[in-house]
């Protein structure tokens, strides 16, 4: 080889071998940084100085004081708005929970006068039945009797419609507001440009944190919960939305133009019916992510189903919280159903057989008029509306009955398994995590974040970095990175190798499948309730609630990404004489590997989510922080804790994410 062949190569190799020691040089230099002893480096390396702080929840608060008492615009105030706002919101929530819940009528207290009762269970049941044939077949309206007669049979009927009424209000509130926010973003690109950090803050931030906001600005009450509901489920219908209307075929855009359509009947005749199906997508995640927020709503005055789990939580009355949170899993499994074969039927064409579709409306029509006859009956006879208390089941006294069994005959176990996950795992994990010198994490961020994408990506890690020391929360930040970082390896130690094996064995995906769609839809709350009767509060109370909530995406993205594996490169791998277990660990792994790292990504995401509600048992990170500024209505300090929790998940995301993008590139599957 020749002396000019040989120098590039001699160039590359130091610069090759010092990006494979990055990664190995970071963690030695981090082990070395937390074996120091005390003292050895400079205080303000390891403490924030508080000095060096800023005042930004105080600057908060009092600009939200400005705000409700002085500011103005001339003839009304801030607060005339926004009361003004909260009770044009409370027409359409009054008047769902009028007919579902409390009864058509107007006026208050002892001046109420009644002119029709809400619509009883068994009129609610013929209806739902037949809009679960008309809209997705005998399947579908046996789901929706069996789901609708659970709720009346185990005494969940009243605070299910309360729940149910704010739901559809919020789902529909929420839908039409990402759909109009998507198609702006789709007609100018500043506007996307300034709408998607607010998307990322309102998916990443507790729904604590803006729980006190819309408490101070809307006042108490349900229109506050339902708005605080509508800011946190929206924004996947907005990014539903701008995905949706960008695949709609140019051949479309060229029709409209050639008939000469305006930019207004292009996009509300053209654009938007052929990306329904696809925008029906969204509004299937709006309905779950508002029936995910009912329980904390409830803290404001939402009540409903969420009301009677927290009401439950707080007495710590297993079997209570557990029927409850079941009737929340049932009603969001019944919408969730419905919303899909909306989406399917959008989607579908049309059928050619107009004698059957003709016979379809009218046993439709018929439904309703029977429902509505039952309806108009017991506004004659009321008696009749209410399921007949001798007929109620309640599994409660068994599932308290069962706990309170286990702590009798296993407590010393169960308290020997707490003990020794706190003093071996969780102990040594947030003495570490609390050890590390904030300048060293910030730096190390901002290396990874330069090596995965960039100064692109390391500036605005190294600025949400700063963020969380600048308002003085480093040390609480750490225990809530310490605690999410334990769960999201177990998680992930669990999760993946479920998935893997699942994915090539449809028998046991469809038994993971099940279990994990009802973790999915089981709201978070209900996790803590016999957890905490079986370990009491503290840390690992917390961890098994995480890692129980946030394990799903671990399980999923591993299944998804080992399944999509060509067949091609499965038939090379057997045609190359490959074992079983040789085309999994060689072949199907490894390419699957940015997806498991996506799903890892998602776990981070839940985890976070869960360990803001998991203050409720004791924790003390920044979701305390959170939990305790809305007890003491500090907006400030809870927007401020809010913020740290989603810049964590924002860093934790975007890292995450390009290093799932890299990898596809260097394996060549990138598109």
């Amino acid at each position: 080889m020749s002396l000019a062949a040989v120098r590039p190569l001699a160039a590359e190799f130091p610069q090759a071998a010092l990006k494979r020691l990055l990664w190995p040089a970071l963690l030695l230099v981090t082990i070395v940084l937390v074996s120091l002893p005390t003292g050895a480096l400079p205080t303000w390396m390891t403490k924030y100085p508080t000095a060096w702080q800023l005042p930004i929840d105080a600057q908060i608060s009092a600009f939200m004081r400005w705000l409700m008492e002085t500011a103005s615009f001339g003839l009304f105030s801030v607060r005339d708005l926004t009361r003004a706002i909260a009770w044009t919101l409370d027409l359409p929530l009054a008047a769902a929970k009028a007919v579902l819940a409390g009864g058509v009528g107007y006026g208050r207290g002892a001046d109420a006068v009644a002119i029709a009762p809400a619509i009883p269970w068994f009129s609610l049941l013929i209806a739902g039945v037949a809009g679960g044939y008309a809209v997705g077949g005998l399947r579908l309206a046996a789901l929706m009797g069996g789901g609708l007669l659970y709720l009346a049979v185990f005494g969940q009927w009243p605070a299910a419609m309360v729940t149910l009424a704010s739901v559809l209000v919020s789902s529909v509130l929420g839908a039409i507001g990402g759909l109009l926010v998507g198609l702006a973003c789709v007609r100018w690109r500043w506007a996307e440009r300034a709408v998607s950090p607010l998307l990322d803050l309102a998916q990443t931030m507790p729904v604590f944190a803006y729980l006190l906001p819309m408490l101070i600005l809307f006042g108490f009450g349900p229109v506050s919960a339902m708005i605080a509901t509508i800011v946190y489920a929206m924004p996947p219908m907005v990014r539903v939305t701008i995905l949706a209307i960008r695949a709609v075929p140019e051949e479309i855009h060229a029709l409209g133009a050639m008939t000469g359509c305006t930019r207004r009947q292009l996009t509300w005749k053209m654009l938007v019916p052929t990306a329904l199906p696809a925008l029906m997508v969204g509004v299937n995640q709006v309905i779950m992510l508002s029936l995910n927020v009912v329980i904390i709503a409830s803290m404001i005055g939402a009540g409903g189903l969420g009301f009677d789990v927290l009401a439950a939580l707080r007495r710590l009355d297993i079997g209570a919280g557990l029927e409850a949170g079941i009737a929340i899993t049932v009603l969001a499994i019944l919408l969730d159903r419905f919303a899909q074969a909306l989406a399917v039927q959008a989607g579908r064409t049309p059928e050619r057989d107009e004698g059957h579709r003709a016979l379809r409306r009218k046993a439709l029509w018929a439904a309703f008029a029977i429902a509505g006859a039952l309806w108009v009956a017991a506004a004659i006879w009321p008696a009749i509306a209410l399921y007949p208390d001798a007929l109620k089941l309640s599994t409660a006294p068994w599932w308290s009955d069962l706990v309170r069994w286990i702590n009798v005959n296993f407590f010393a176990t169960l308290d020997a398994i707490r003990a020794w996950a706190f003093l071996n795992l969780l102990a040594p994990a947030k003495r570490f995590m609390l050890a590390l010198p904030w300048v060293w994490v910030v730096a190390a961020l901002g290396i990874a974040g330069f090596r995965l994408g960039g100064w692109r990506l390391a500036l605005p890690v190294v600025l949400m970095a700063l963020f969380v020391a600048v308002v003085g929360l480093w040390p609480t930040a750490m225990i809530t990175v310490y605690l999410c970082g334990v769960a999201v390896l177990i998680a992930a130690a669990i999760g993946v190798p479920i998935g893997i094996a699942a994915a090539t064995r449809p028998r046991l995906w469809r038994a993971v499948e099940t279990v994990i769609d009802l973790l999915q839809t089981l709201p978070s709350f209900v996790y803590l309730i016999p957890i905490v009767m079986l370990f009491r509060v503290g840390d690992f109370t917390a961890l098994i609630a995480i890692v129980l909530y946030a394990v799903a995406p671990a399980i999923r993205y591993a299944a998804h990404g080992v399944a999509r594996v060509p067949q091609t490169l499965i038939e090379a791998g057997v045609m190359n004489g490959c074992t079983r277990r040789q085309i999994l660990t060689r072949i199907r792994v490894p390419l699957a590997l940015p997806e498991i790292l996506l799903g890892v990504n998602q776990t981070i995401m839940l985890a976070l989510s869960m360990l803001v509600i998991t203050a409720l048992v004791g924790t003390r990170d920044l979701g305390q922080e959170t939990y305790s500024a809305l007890a003491k209505a500090d907006v400030g300090k809870g927007l401020v804790a809010g913020l740290c929790v989603a810049f964590i998940a924002i860093i934790a995301d975007r890292l995450v994410a390009a290093g799932a993008a890299r990898l596809k590139r260097r394996m060549g599957l990138a598109q």
